[in-house]
């Protein structure tokens, strides 16, 4: 691609060590961007390792690194250097705050259009808080540069829109997506289970997050001692890393359920690896207001039933009592009950995926939520 050719700076405050979420979608719109002839710039936290930079290799991409997380001479300053270097026409900040002096400095280089994606997730029973009318006004302020924010779901945009950071028609709800190519293949379960050590004959109920308290992983394996009472052959599985993962491993050896529950640690890429695939049953329990589940919708894309709770967006993604079921934040009993007649009932299960796959086809394709921010660039295929 042309060295002159117009660029999209995507800045992201993560460091990309695995294949997920962020990395797909930062790969498909790379993607979308050199079909339309435009370089995609990609600026993290730290350099990506060997097997997510060969993933997000495409003719037209560029890295660089960006200690933007907390505002700094030293994050102005690499901003500035790689504002420099491509003259950007369009700047997406990605998990960082709404109050930054990164949009200035993007308009004082001659950047056209800058947005923001809200990724955040809030604390448990939180409420929008738009606070003294002075902070509202410096808020105003302080994102007069910015073309809009795009939250990842409604329930991030309503909260959006009542802090008053930016005028609510500059709010726009674009879902976050999952490649439906990366879900057809069934050979990818193959070795999972004998890989960490789980029976052929058990039934696998698995949550793919953070193991922190937010994610409900507590009330999650206090359900699991009850569903594992009324059904041996169940075996629960959480994906992820975490300070508590140590503690939930003791919790669980000290229910008595230590040998059906499995804690894999981070994995490079849970959809490759298989744990989609094998899995019977999604859980998404999170106590935290979620802003979106990226998981939930990548266990939906195979086909799975998914056990959430009603908090954030996860309504917008389970349809209670057709994809899956939606339990009250916290409520153990419900939780466990809700597993159990998944597990029990094979043929629902199998409704209810083909249901979830369906919708996932239809409201979450990857390629068609980044072809609706792409068009919100202003940049035509």
């Amino acid at each position: 691609m042309p060295s002159n050719a117009p660029a999209v700076l995507s800045l992201f405050s993560i460091h990309p060590t695995r294949i997920g979420g962020t990395e797909t979608f930062a790969r498909e719109l790379s993607g979308q961007l050199g079909a339309a002839g435009w370089q995609s710039v990609l600026s993290t936290l730290s350099a990506p390792p060997g097997p997510v930079a060969r993933f997000l290799d495409l003719p037209n991409v560029h890295w660089e690194t960006c200690a933007c997380s907390s505002v700094t001479a030293q994050s102005l300053g690499q901003l500035a250097r790689i504002l420099r270097r491509y003259r950007p026409r369009i700047l997406h900040l990605h998990y960082m705050g709404l109050v930054t002096p990164y949009p200035w400095l993007a308009r004082a280089h001659g950047v056209e259009r800058i947005f923001i994606t809200d990724h955040h997730s809030r604390p448990e029973g939180s409420v929008p808080e738009p606070g003294a009318r002075w902070k509202r006004v410096l808020r105003r302020l302080a994102n007069v540069p910015i073309t809009g924010i795009v939250s990842v779901s409604d329930s991030n945009r309503a909260f959006q829109a009542s802090l008053g950071a930016v005028p609510p028609d500059r709010i726009v709800r674009v879902y976050n997506g999952v490649d439906l190519t990366r879900a057809h293949d069934a050979s990818q379960a193959e070795g999972f289970r004998r890989r960490h050590g789980i029976p052929a004959d058990r039934h696998l109920v698995v949550q793919v997050s953070m193991v922190i308290p937010e994610k409900g992983v507590g009330d999650l394996l206090a359900a699991a001692a009850i569903v594992i009472a009324q059904e041996p052959a169940a075996h629960f599985v959480f994906v992820g890393e975490g300070p508590a993962r140590a503690s939930y491993a003791q919790a669980a050896r000290q229910a008595g359920i230590g040998d059906h529950v499995t804690f894999t640690g981070p994995l490079l890429d849970p959809v490759a690896e298989g744990v989609f695939a094998e899995a019977d049953v999604i859980c998404q329990v999170s106590r935290w207001q979620e802003a979106f589940g990226w998981t939930i919708i990548e266990g939906m894309s195979f086909g799975r039933p998914v056990v959430g709770t009603r908090v954030g967006g996860i309504p917008e993604l389970i349809q209670d009592g057709v994809t899956g079921y939606l339990a009250e934040c916290g409520d153990v009993q419900q939780i466990a009950s809700l597993v159990l007649s998944l597990l029990g009932d094979p043929a629902a299960r199998d409704r209810m995926g083909r249901a979830a796959r369906a919708a996932v086809e239809a409201k979450f394709d990857l390629r068609a939520t980044v072809r609706q921010l792409v068009g919100l660039y202003g940049i035509s295929g």
